[in-house]
């Protein structure tokens, strides 16, 4: 039976119900009453109903039929019905439930509250229901027992006299007074509103007024004050206690939610100040990008970044500092703010072994904040060029794109907490997009330079795959190009006469190179392609600007033709290349003057216009000798090394050649 279904009654009689006990019950919302005269019959339909009153007559044994209900359902309710004194005991000694006089005046009432009493106390009355244990136990001891479950209860209980002025307190537990500070004898007889204070939830308190109003249960969570006048967060679950239908009590449940409630806070307002944050990004790297976007010399980029962060009220003074070899220092290339110094004034030196901010920010790559009194006053006695005496705190940021860190910004302020945890993110933020476009600008720089220095090199560095592949696989590489994919990747394609399947067994073996593979072979030369990723070769000269015009290895040797601006960082970009591969000699330099750089912008035009699929199609259709006369490959062949089909393969290569052409006659 759910909460929802009425009680069925067995309602057992002989003759007709002419004193109208069963109508009387039948009218009872929550009882569902069918009757029947014949004990047999009762006794088969005990399995399926809540109770049974049998009523005594000359013909119907009332005890007899309730001792025969005891041996099959032992807990079901049964209400004997009954004049006889001696029914009664008999009734009584069997175990009846309830016991109704025939004949009492209230009778049929009676009847209807005692089959009502029996349902709703019975184990039986919902589905699963179980009679507790403390049920077996003398009333006393029951009640003794439930008393001292609520005194030690570990949250606060407190009971209400509905009935009384004002709802006063007539019961509270220790919990209660652990929780509140309020002894019994201050508590008791008054309302709990005098937990309430100036910060308390108005909105919570009169949902609880109304809950009181209406006899209704209800949850809120306030700010309370203990006795010390502490402020703790309360969760306040108010039930009321009916007798009769009508609410006499009500029991308050307490809780401290203090630690929950401010967590909950807590993360409230680190989601505001990240919303701010996002905000405060998205406008200054606005400010920034459209600064950055629209420089085209390194020097206008660093100089825009540093007006832009200068504006803002947080921040007294800002620099950007670039490495100095000669005197192995940092110096200002760009500067703004509100102190008066000039460029040639700013330096910082690198080779201290107790390094500065700015330059521990450049040595490692890491930002840098210092905020701390006494190692601001150490900063300014070594940094006699700094203008305000009232400094706050310093911040620096690297300016790092890949392997290349082109310097650092220096930031000043007087506010300490200006340079939080959040202020990072976005200064952290701003250098990521001012390394990005100082390195577009030196790319843009290369293919625009009249003039550029060609390097020769020659390396035994088993480090670079191409030296030690020729080396075990025997035979000679000559480099055909690269292919910079979307992923990361670069397509390195060499052109060998080494044995094909020794090469792609033995390109195995390195981590970098993510697939190898022949694309055709034909004269005694084999063109491979190697997937290289990773920090490539290819890669990292091209972050620093840098070309590759050739690479022709043999027998663990290689020799690579590089070409970069005149204006680059030459010593930077040798001294890179020294460090990550050990084993290479410079053995040329020369600077060679560039063709018109008409040509260069056609070229970036036809770049830019490509696919990467499209540029690869065409290359290797290129490099493999598709356009040759006598085709040594076919487009089969370059499909599946590209792993498209045929079709596709064309579409990509027509699609490319389309875009030359039109290009060309464009131009």
């Amino acid at each position: 039976m759910t909460e929802a279904e009425p009680a069925r009654v067995l309602f057992v009689a002989e003759g007709d119900d002419t004193d109208g006990r069963s109508a009387a019950l039948a009218e009872e919302p929550r009882l569902s009453v069918s009757a029947t005269a014949d004990t047999e019959a009762a006794l088969s339909r005990v399995s399926a109903v809540d109770c049974v009153v049998a009523v005594e007559g000359p013909s119907l044994d009332a005890v007899g039929l309730l001792e025969e209900v005891r041996t099959q359902r032992p807990d079901l309710p049964v209400v004997v019905v009954a004049d006889d004194g001696t029914v009664a005991s008999e009734a009584v000694a069997a175990g009846v439930s309830e016991f109704v006089p025939k004949t009492a005046p209230d009778a049929r009432e009676r009847l209807v509250e005692r089959v009502r009493s029996g349902v709703e106390s019975s184990p039986l009355r919902s589905e699963g229901a179980t009679r507790m244990p403390i049920e077996d136990l003398e009333l006393r001891e029951e009640i003794r027992l439930k008393e001292r479950a609520i005194d030690e209860a570990p949250v606060g209980i407190t009971i209400a006299d509905a009935d009384a002025p004002d709802e006063p307190m007539v019961y509270i537990n220790d919990a209660f007074e652990r929780l509140t500070g309020y002894s019994k004898g201050c508590v008791v007889g008054r309302n709990c509103r005098f937990l309430q204070g100036e910060e308390s939830d108005l909105e919570a308190i009169a949902e609880m007024r109304r809950a009181v109003d209406t006899g209704e249960p209800a949850s809120v969570e306030l700010l309370n004050y203990r006795k010390d006048g502490d402020p703790f967060w309360n969760r306040v679950d108010i039930a009321p206690v009916h007798d009769d239908g009508e609410v006499s009590y009500f029991v308050g449940f307490q809780t401290d939610v203090t630690e929950r409630k401010e967590a909950e806070m807590k993360v409230k307002r680190e989601r505001r100040n990240l919303q701010h944050l996002l905000v405060r990004i998205d406008g200054l790297l606005n400010d920034v990008t459209r600064e950055l976007v629209a420089g085209e010399r390194r020097v206008d980029i660093e100089q825009a970044v540093c007006e832009c962060v200068a504006d803002i009220d947080t921040y007294e003074f800002a620099w950007v500092g670039v490495p100095n070899h000669p005197t192995d220092a940092l110096v200002a290339s760009a500067s703004a703010g509100a102190w008066a110094v000039t460029d040639a004034t700013i330096g910082v030196p690198l080779d201290n072994a107790d390094p500065l901010p700015a330059a521990a920010a450049y040595e490692t790559g890491e930002s840098q904040v210092v905020t701390d009194e006494a190692e601001l006053a150490a900063v300014a006695d070594r940094s006699p060029w700094m203008g305000h005496d009232n400094l706050g705190g310093i911040a620096v940021v690297p300016l790092v794109y890949g392997e290349t860190t082109y310097g650092v910004l220096s930031l000043y302020t007087t506010e300490a907490a200006a340079l939080n945890d959040h202020e990072r993110v976005v200064l952290e933020a701003i250098g990521r997009a001012t390394a990005t476009a100082l390195n577009a600008a030196e790319r843009g720089r290369m293919l625009a330079a009249d003039s550029v220095t060609q390097l020769g090199i020659e390396t035994r560095d088993n480090g670079l795959f191409f030296v030690d592949l020729s080396e075990r696989a025997g035979g000679s590489f000559a480099y055909k190009g690269s292919v910079y994919r979307d992923d990361g990747t670069v397509l390195m394609f060499f052109q060998s006469n080494a044995d094909s399947n020794a090469v792609i067994d033995t390109a195995d073996r390195y981590l970098d190179i993510a697939s190898a593979e022949v694309i055709h072979e034909h004269g005694g030369e084999t063109l491979f392609e190697f997937t290289v990723i990773d920090d490539s070769l290819p890669t990292t000269l091209a972050e620093r600007g840098v070309s590759i015009r050739s690479i022709d290895v043999s027998d663990g040797v290689a020799n690579l033709e590089l070409e970069l601006p005149t204006e680059a960082d030459v010593r930077a970009v040798v001294d890179h290349l020294l460090e990550r591969y050990p084993e290479t000699d410079i053995v040329a330099q020369r600077e060679r003057e560039r063709p018109p750089s008409t040509r260069q912008d056609f070229v970036a035009d036809i770049e830019g216009r490509l696919t990467e699929r499209q540029l690869t199609a065409l290359q290797k259709a290129h490099v493999s000798g598709f356009y040759e006369w006598d085709r040594p490959v076919t487009g089969d062949v370059l499909a599946k090394s590209m792993g498209i089909g045929r079709s596709t393969f064309h579409q990509h290569l027509r699609a490319a050649e389309q875009k030359l052409i039109e290009a060309f006659f464009e131009r």
